[in-house]
């Protein structure tokens, strides 16, 4: 429940439509506010003034004549017609008999209560709650007046239900302002964010529809097609240059080969001393040669040239292929390696690249594991992700050198012959791919795992 109210919150849309029902209900709330103010603090004041102005009245009419003129004027209230229904009057002699007024009886009150209290009281047979303030009289009598609250409590009651009211439509718009602000997020940020999505997986010539509105999306929309269209320009400078260089350097490297061949070829004797110098040189070109041709590959896979011939890919099948391919090299190097585990797992991408990425990691373990090591090369599925990986029991790597495994010409061991380029091609192919090259600690050994989505997703 908390993941997902968490999920929720991290939607813009959502917490949109969320600061909105929340200035929406405590907007109305601030207008109930008044309104109660303005209606029930005023009426409860006006009661308050009514009900000293009565008691100071017959306080007056009993100076004048007396308890006999203090009833008749209680009667002559409670018979005008005028506010009788709220009108509250209990006149008593000294032994607490009722002498007039409409209370049934003496409410609990203390003499002190002259400042007004609130209490319920039975008046006509019925109880309500009233305000009241109390009088004692020079004769031992006490005068009680006071005033129903019921139209009071109406308006409380009613400000009450608007609250409710309030706090209900606060909750709708809560609702419906996620439905509405996510749907117009997503229309006008859906484009933009797939597009995105498919540039970042190298479909360069990608650009975002034009929404055909004029807000900010779409002033978004066209700088991003600019960018692009600066980006494209700028690969596509790149991607000459390096045609270019592919064109003049292979040409002129593979004459000087040919010619360092034919120079060993005529030194004839091997114990000639100009014959061990120009072995060295063929092979420094030689590598220099295959160093040129996965800087090139890795040009290429980065730049999502290959992606258009992507189909269903059998990691399995690829597994199986390279374990056969790399077993007589493990044999020769005193290493165990083993198919496991060999769980069905179907990717979408390029069969010939997927296999580089795959032999070149299984080198890497034969490579480094050591004689005597166990390599194991497993393919299965998780949690809709295809993953084939190669683990080994070897010494393995510190885990803070992780995130600089991939880099290009980055090598650990310069004692073991390379160009630090092998898992930089993984590196491009797995991202050209959509997917994740994950390192971890095989305990012992290192595991390179190729996380992919399946061909279905």
């Amino acid at each position: 429940m908390t993941r997902a109210l968490r999920q929720l919150w991290r939607s813009v849309g959502f917490r949109l439509a969320f600061y909105y029902g929340l200035l929406v209900a405590i907007t109305m709330l601030a207008a109930l506010a008044i309104v109660y103010m303005q209606t029930v603090g005023v009426l409860q004041q006006r009661m308050v003034r009514q009900v000293a102005a009565s008691v100071q009245q017959l306080v007056v009419r009993y100076e004048a004549r007396g308890a006999e003129g203090v009833a008749g004027e209680i009667a002559h209230a409670l018979s005008d017609g005028r506010n009788s229904d709220n009108e509250i009057y209990l006149l008593t002699d000294r032994e607490g008999h009722k002498r007039a007024g409409n209370l049934d009886q003496m409410p609990s009150l203390a003499p002190d209560a002259g400042d007004g209290v609130h209490r319920r009281v039975v008046r006509a047979g019925q109880t309500v709650i009233a305000y009241l303030v109390m009088r004692p009289l020079p004769d031992g009598g006490m005068l009680v007046v006071g005033h129903d609250l019921r139209d009071q409590e109406s308006i409380e009651s009613l400000v009450a239900s608007a609250s409710a009211a309030a706090g209900i439509v606060a909750v709708l718009l809560l609702i419906g302002g996620t439905f509405v602000f996510r749907q117009e997020l997503e229309r006008s940020v859906g484009a933009v964010r797939r597009t995105a999505a498919r540039i970042a997986a190298g479909e360069l010539q990608e650009r975002v529809a034009p929404s055909g509105q004029e807000d900010e999306f779409a002033l978004l929309e066209g700088d991003i097609n600019a960018m692009l269209d600066r980006i494209q320009s700028l690969m596509d400078g790149v991607r000459h240059v390096s045609n270019t260089i592919a064109h003049d350097l292979r040409t002129p490297l593979t004459r000087v080969l040919v010619r360092l061949r034919a120079v060993e070829a005529g030194l004839g004797d091997a114990s000639h001393p100009q014959r061990e110098p120009v072995a060295t040189a063929i092979r420094e070109l030689e590598e220099l040669a295959v160093m040129f041709e996965k800087l090139l590959q890795i040009a290429e896979v980065e730049a999502g040239a290959r992606r258009q011939q992507f189909a269903p890919v059998a990691l399995h099948v690829i597994a199986d292929d390279v374990a056969e391919l790399y077993e007589a090299v493990a044999e020769v190097r005193g290493i165990a390696l083993l198919r496991e585990p060999a769980d069905r797992a179907i990717a979408l991408g390029d069969r010939d690249l997927l296999a580089g990425a795959a032999a070149n990691l299984l080198d890497n373990a034969l490579k480094y594991g050591g004689a005597g090591a166990t390599v194991r090369i497993g393919t299965h599925t998780v949690d809709g992700r295809a993953q084939l990986f190669v683990q080994d029991d070897g010494p393995g790597i510190p885990s803070t050198e992780y995130e600089r495994l991939g880099v290009r010409f980055h090598r650990l061991d310069h004692s073991t012959p390379g160009h630090g380029l092998g898992l930089a091609s993984v590196q491009a192919v797995v991202a050209l791919h959509g997917g994740r090259l994950q390192f971890g600690d095989a305990r012992p050994g290192l595991r390179a795992c190729v996380d992919l989505p399946t061909a279905d997703a």
